[in-house]
C-alpha cells in the first residue's frame, strides 16, 4: 500500500519550501493557546501528516519545539523563547544607549561604540565615527573577543555569570604581543576592571589603537552592554585622562538608569 505524501519537487524548490514550512510551523505553534497534534498541524498547513511529523520532530530535537507528554501535542520550545529574549534585550539596550552616544562623541571628539551581551558573545550595536580622519573598522554586527576588547573585558567583569567560562573554553586568540592570552592574566585584569568600573584594551588587537569602555547595567545591576570611546593611543592612553573616564562612565550610568539601574 502506498503512503500518501506531498508531490515531489526539484531540489532548490524543495529547500525553499522546507524553510518556509519551518517558519510557518513556528508561527503556528507560537500563536496557539494549546499544544497541537500532528493531525491539526497538517490540516492547518495543508501538508501531509508524515511531513508535519518529520518537521515537528526536527524542531523538538533542536529545542525549538517540545512535545507535551500528557497530550502528545506540540508547542513552542524553550530555545525559541531564549532566542526571542536575546533579540529583545539587544534592542532594549541600544534604545537605552543611543541618546547618549552623540553627546559623548561631541564631548570627546572621538569615535563612540555601543555593544550588547548576546548569549556568550559581545556584539557591536552602534558606531559613530569621531573627528579623526582615521576610520575604525568596527561596524554594527561585529563580534568582539571577550579577552581582547574593552567591551569584552567589561562584559566579563559585569555581565552574566558564565562568560568567563565561555571565554576560556577555547585558546585565547593572540592578536598582538599585548593581547591577554592566558587565563591568570585575563582573570586578574577582569578583577581590576570590576574594581575600577571601566576597561581599556590598549594595543590588544591593533597596535596604536585603544578603547575605554564602561558597563551599561540593568535593574539587577547586571551588565547588558557597554559604551566606549575608541581612538589612537595618542588620544586614549593606557591610563585615560580623568575627564575621559568621567565622560564615558557617566554616559554608561545614564544609559543604565534607562534600564532601571539605581546605582551611583
Amino acid at each position: 500500500m502506498l503512503n500518501v505524501s506531498d508531490p515531489p519537487t526539484t531540489a532548490p524548490t524543495a529547500d525553499l519550501e522546507s524553510v518556509e514550512l519551518v517558519f510557518s510551523l513556528l508561527e503556528l505553534l507560537a500563536g496557539s493557546r494549546h499544544p497541537m497534534g500532528v493531525t491539526e498541524v497538517a490540516r492547518q498547513l495543508a501538508i501531509s501528516k508524515p511531513r508535519a511529523h518529520r518537521h515537528l520532530r526536527a524542531l523538538v530535537q533542536r529545542g525549538y519545539a517540545r512535545q507535551d507528554p500528557r497530550t502528545d501535542g506540540y508547542e513552542i520550545g524553550i530555545r525559541l523563547v531564549r532566542l526571542g529574549e536575546q533579540v529583545r534585550e539587544r534592542f532594549d539596550v541600544i534604545g537605552a544607549i543611543r541618546p547618549f552616544l552623540a553627546p559623548l562623541r561631541a564631548a570627546t571628539g572621538l569615535a563612540v561604540t555601543a555593544s550588547a551581551v548576546v548569549g556568550d558573545e559581545v556584539v557591536v550595536l552602534e558606531m559613530l565615527q569621531g573627528a579623526s580622519v582615521i576610520d575604525f573598522g568596527v561596524r554594527p554586527g561585529s563580534k568582539l573577543d571577550l579577552h581582547a576588547s574593552a567591551h569584552g573585558l567589561v562584559a566579563l567583569a559585569f555581565g552574566p555569570p558564565g562568560l568567563m567560562d565561555a571565554a576560556l573554553a577555547a585558546p585565547l586568540r593572540t592578536w598582538t604581543a599585548y593581547t591577554l592570552n592566558d587565563a591568570p592574566a585575563l582573570q586578574a585584569e577582569v578583577a581590576r576592571v570590576r574594581n575600577q568600573g571601566w576597561a581599556t584594551a590598549v594595543d590588544a588587537v591593533q597596535i596604536g589603537v585603544n578603547a575605554l569602555a564602561a558597563p551599561v547595567r540593568d535593574h539587577r545591576g547586571v551588565g547588558r552592554g557597554a559604551v566606549a570611546i575608541v581612538g589612537a593611543t595618542q588620544l586614549i592612553a593606557g591610563e585615560p585622562t580623568a575627564e575621559q573616564i568621567e565622560l564615558v562612565t557617566r554616559a554608561a550610568a545614564d544609559a543604565s538608569r534607562e534600564l532601571g539601574w539605581e546605582g551611583a
